[in-house]
């Protein structure tokens, strides 16, 4: 185990024991509000690329997973509890269990073409905030996962201090861009700058989700609820291209 910024801890899961664990850690937790927050790290993240990390912030136990599928494989996915049944695929497939991601679409299309993980039960943030702005009073502009925690997460000074830090420190390593490759997420051991930004990169969803479905009107949560869906099918579908300047606009 490991502390991170903001006081939150960190499980590195690179075993089929881990894995068990987790499963038993997770199976049974509540679902209003979610309990399970997500996000993806990898090379070139989607059925083009691989998936290098999968992060689960279990919020009532107040961690981060960091499951190494890199390492793992398909055993992340497939390996029971002690149940004998529920695996992490399950998990991800049940629509009784709601998993919160920030804009699924390459998320999804990863964990079903490397996995065959066909997401259910999907909340998205991303899309909440559109809807939360009544979908198109700024051409349907879809706002990044910064954007919405610059404006929105309501930090205090010293958590934005340490949350750019973070976020400046993880990107200097994997960005092109800054000289950095995305293969440091399939170095092992993790780095610890690496650790905190895949920890950061969940810390702050739920605070994004009480916000914006504060803000939804049942209209427009029934409408973002029926894109979230959409967004799982279509990612799945043979045609679907995760880049591209598309992908910064909304369905509305």
């Amino acid at each position: 185990m490991s502390t991170v910024p903001q006081a939150i801890t960190s499980r590195f899961i690179d075993s089929s024991d881990l894995v068990r664990n987790l499963i038993d850690t997770i199976v049974n937790l509540p679902t209003s509000p979610p309990s399970l927050y997500l996000d993806l790290e990898g090379v070139k993240l989607g059925r083009q690329g691989s998936i290098s990390i999968l992060q689960i912030f279990a919020v009532p136990a107040d961690c981060v997973y960091l499951i190494d599928v890199h390492i793992l494989k398909s055993h992340a996915f497939q390996t029971p509890g002690t149940d004998g049944q529920t695996t992490l695929n399950s998990i991800l497939e049940s629509d009784n269990v709601p998993k919160v991601f920030f804009d699924v679409r390459n998320d999804s299309d990863a964990l079903h073409a490397h996995f065959g993980v066909k997401l259910g039960g999907v909340q998205d943030i991303q899309l909440m905030e559109l809807g939360a702005r009544n979908g198109s009073k700024n051409g349907s502009r879809l706002n990044s996962l910064k954007r919405c925690i610059e404006r929105h997460a309501r930090l205090t000074p010293t958590e934005t201090a340490i949350w750019q830090a973070v976020k400046e420190r993880g990107q200097n390593l994997y960005d092109p861009d800054r000289g950095g490759t995305y293969e440091v997420f399939n170095a092992r051991p993790l780095s610890g700058d690496l650790l905190a930004y895949c920890v950061q990169d969940v810390r702050f969803m739920p605070k994004l989700l009480e916000t914006y479905k504060h803000r939804l009107s049942p209209h427009w949560a029934a409408k973002t609820a029926q894109a979230t869906r959409d967004r799982v099918v279509q990612s799945q579908s043979p045609t679907f291209n995760g880049k591209g300047a598309h992908m910064a606009f909304g369905p509305w």
